[in-house]
């Protein structure tokens, strides 16, 4: 019996002892707790960090909510605002592109018997000519030996013309029609046939003409060079109009259509447009630059765009009739696009829109706004960075219930609550804050809770996430807290200073204070 009446003893004393350690264990989890140096959180987007857990009751990332500004602070901060209406817009792509022939107006000159060139009258590369102009003279043993059948041909035609035999007159005449039709074959011009014709004459030499009027880009005529059928001795182009080919963009080729109009303009000549329109897109893109030609026909009839030119184009894109806000009414967060529309009398409401190709300083909105509103063009930045505050200071866990009723109702004035910190001037690294509370008759206000929130909204364009940080200032005695602060980074931060004691709030204080030196 003695020894079941021990080993009832030891097993109690052990079981008060394991309770009394996790009691011990308990209150030290909640000292430290309330006693760990706050940091400064940094909301990373979701697109490249999952977000963080909630500190002191903000959300992981603050969102955008309603702002309303004094007349004061709108004028401080430079306000504007536009309307959303439907309007006739066009939009625009600039490039760049070279001037190339209108190969619809090129020409090449050959020749369809072999032989031997003499003398040469077109004998510089753009030099101009003219239509039936002689460019240069051959000599073919071809051409003289079919010349003598022609006009051998010709004899026989007209000594056996009045023959009464049966089919020989018919047949002198075939042989003569020949003869002309080979000459004809072989392009020769039209006076040397008809040259030939009169005289009687063969003619060792005969010219050959330019076949159209324009410019020789080309030439491979030389003295005494001999030649084959089929050799291209000149390339003739008409320059009274000329192609340019813009380089344009995948991701801005689906606006471009044939006929669209374009302005050219080169360094060469300022402040003359060149018009024209777009008569032919590329099916196949450039796979190193991305870009894909879009052919412009120009008229050139003083020539002063010269072939190989580099000019740079503006290709009109007519959009039909559409719903646009001012280009600089969109906030671009890096996830999405916002608008901070005008509700009046300083009430601005962020609102989340999908926009379209732009429409020069416009642009085109598919969806979230109506015609009519009212959105801010300028100041976007600080707008959002207020929203962004003000959802942030907003999103604190809800207090028990009663508690906003009973600070709504408490008397104004019944605590003064007044701030400082040592260095007066914030900086980054550790500094120490401080809150005095002053009662009714100047008494001081003992065992309330005192934090300070210091925030600075998120700075999507340099790439930069909000950051908060929590601070419990400690009771000194005599109404004064006071604790030490962390301040990760120099610049403007947004201060909320909140007392509260038996959950009801005592004061409340926001301001911004700015901070020096850089990032810790």
């Amino acid at each position: 019996m003695e020894r079941y009446r021990t080993a009832f003893l030891f097993t109690l004393a052990a079981t008060v002892l394991l309770a009394a350690a996790l009691v011990l264990v308990w209150f030290k989890k909640d000292w430290l707790a309330a006693h760990a140096t706050p940091v400064i959180e940094a909301v990373t987007p979701a697109a490249t960090k999952a977000p963080p857990p909630p500190v002191s009751g903000f959300p992981a990332k603050p969102d955008v909510v309603p702002v309303t500004l004094s007349p004061e602070r709108m004028q401080s901060i430079g306000v504007t605002t536009g309307v959303v209406a439907y309007q006739d817009v066009h939009g625009e792509i600039r490039t760049s592109g070279n001037v190339e022939v209108d190969e619809t107006r090129l020409a090449e000159v050959q020749i369809r018997f072999s032989g031997w060139i003499q003398q040469v009258y077109a004998d510089a590369t753009f030099k101009q000519v003219h239509k039936g102009e002689p460019l240069l003279t051959i000599y073919s043993p071809e051409l003289v030996t079919t010349q003598n059948e022609y006009l051998l041909a010709k004899q026989n035609r007209d000594l056996l013309e009045q023959s009464t035999v049966p089919g020989v007159a018919s047949g002198a005449a075939m042989l003569l029609s020949s003869a002309m039709e080979r000459l004809k074959q072989w392009q020769i011009p039209e006076r040397e046939l008809a040259e030939l014709e009169e005289t009687g004459k063969v003619k060792r030499e005969l010219e050959i003409d330019a076949p159209v009027t324009g410019y020789i880009i080309e030439r491979a005529a030389l003295p005494n060079k001999y030649v084959q059928p089929g050799a291209k001795l000149y390339s003739i182009a008409d320059l009274s109009a000329v192609w340019v080919y813009a380089q344009v963009f995948q991701n801005d080729l689906g606006r471009v259509r044939v006929g669209n109009s374009a302005e050219i303009t080169v360094d060469s000549y300022p402040g003359r447009v060149f018009r024209g329109r777009v008569s032919f897109i590329w099916p196949q893109l450039d796979p190193a630059t991305r870009t894909a030609k879009v052919r412009i026909e120009i008229p050139n009839p003083d020539l002063k765009l010269s072939l190989g030119m580099y000019v740079n184009i503006r290709l009109d894109l007519p959009l039909g009739r559409q719903l646009v806000i001012p280009y600089s009414g969109v906030f671009d967060t890096g996830t999405r696009q916002v608008a901070f529309v005008d509700k009046g009398e300083g009430h601005f409401e962020a609102r989340e829109i999908e926009v379209g190709p732009r429409a020069r300083d416009d642009v085109i909105v598919l969806k979230g706004l109506k015609a009519g509103e009212r959105v801010v063009t300028s100041a976007n930045f600080l707008i959002d960075s207020e929203s962004q505050l003000q959802a942030a200071l907003g999103s604190f866990a809800p207090p028990a219930p009663g508690v906003a009723a009973a600070a709504a109702n408490a008397p104004q004035g019944q605590v003064i609550l007044e701030y400082s910190s040592v260095p007066a001037t914030l900086h980054t690294g550790t500094n120490t804050l401080r809150v005095k509370l002053t009662g009714a008759g100047g008494a001081p206000v003992t065992g309330a809770q005192v934090s300070i929130t210091f925030f600075m909204p998120a700075m999507p364009a340099m790439g930069m996430p909000a950051m908060r940080n929590v601070v419990t200032l400690a009771d000194k005695g005599g109404g004064v807290y006071e604790g030490p602060g962390q301040i990760q980074m120099g610049g403007t931060w947004q201060v909320t200073v909140l007392a509260a004691k038996n959950g009801q709030t005592l004061a409340q204080k926001q301001f911004s204070a700015t901070a020096e030196g850089g990032i810790q």
